[in-house]
């Protein structure tokens, strides 16, 4: 399998880390939340101030939590539901192209008007977006075909995410939680082929990056990283500040990411 590369520690890398500026550089927007919880928003946007040198980290929410915060730098808000989740699918689009790159970290209510909104800007939206946690469950409502076509897209989700896409664009190639690694591989790998957007996801303790056909396997035991652990937002936020600074190398710079916490 020529497409597939095993990588158990970092060998080289250290070239996309000194692309880091030393000066802040790079706009970004990090969107979720509803009305009940947007924990997780606040703590990205927190982590990112604190160890990436960007010029403009955006905080996205709806603005049904206008009234229950306090004042806070970059704070953006959108029109929500009545159940005080994002609605406005020409705001959110708008937004991600405003910006370098964009985390849609999840929480956002399930209910069709927000699915709808969040499908379409990811269809439409122009500028890298990485799609994570719940936000993935979003795709599979409609238009998937569509949202998959658009090559700006990261979709890190989980297997059983990744199954539901699978079925939502009747896939031919079956994907399994009980198959093998290089059943998944091959799968992955052929999807990859025919859906331009880029793929990170984690099976039998392997992390599985994605992208054009290629594919780049690590063990989440040789990095810091948990089953658990990993989808609490770091990593995505980790992922996405070296991709804004090494743009078009996506599996070299997403591997570099797991052996540097």
């Amino acid at each position: 399998m020529e497409y597939l590369h095993k990588i158990e520690k970092l060998e080289g890398g250290e070239d996309l880390l000194w692309n880091i500026p030393e000066q802040k550089q790079g706009d970004i927007n990090i969107i979720g939340g509803n009305l009940q919880n947007f924990r997780t928003s606040v703590k990205v946007a927190e982590f990112l101030t604190a160890n990436y040198p960007l010029k403009t980290i955006n905080l996205v929410l709806p603005d049904a939590l206008k009234n229950k915060l306090p004042p806070l730098p970059n704070l953006v808000f959108l029109s929500s539901t009545d159940s005080g989740s994002l609605a406005n699918a020409t705001e959110i689009t708008n937004t991600l192209d405003s910006a370098d790159f964009n985390l849609l970290i999840g929480d956002f209510s399930k209910n069709s008007i927000t699915t709808q909104a969040i499908a379409e800007a990811c269809q439409k939206t122009t500028k890298p977006t990485i799609v994570t946690r719940d936000t993935v469950d979003l795709l599979t409502e409609g238009k998937t075909e569509r949202i998959l076509m658009n090559e700006n897209l990261i979709l890190m989700g989980s297997m059983a995410q990744l199954q539901k896409i699978f079925r939502a664009v009747y896939y031919p190639k079956v994907l399994l939680l009980t198959q093998s690694l290089m059943q998944v591989a091959e799968a992955i790998h052929k999807f990859a082929l025919s859906y331009p957007v880029s793929i990170i996801t984690l099976h039998d303790g392997q992390i599985i990056i994605a992208k054009n056909g290629e594919l780049n396997v690590v063990p989440i035991s040789s990095t810091k990283y948990s089953p658990l652990s990993m989808w609490d937002g770091e990593l995505a936020a980790r992922i996405m500040a070296l991709n804004l600074y090494n743009p078009n190398n996506f599996n070299k710079a997403t591997t570099v990411v797991l052996f540097t916490r």
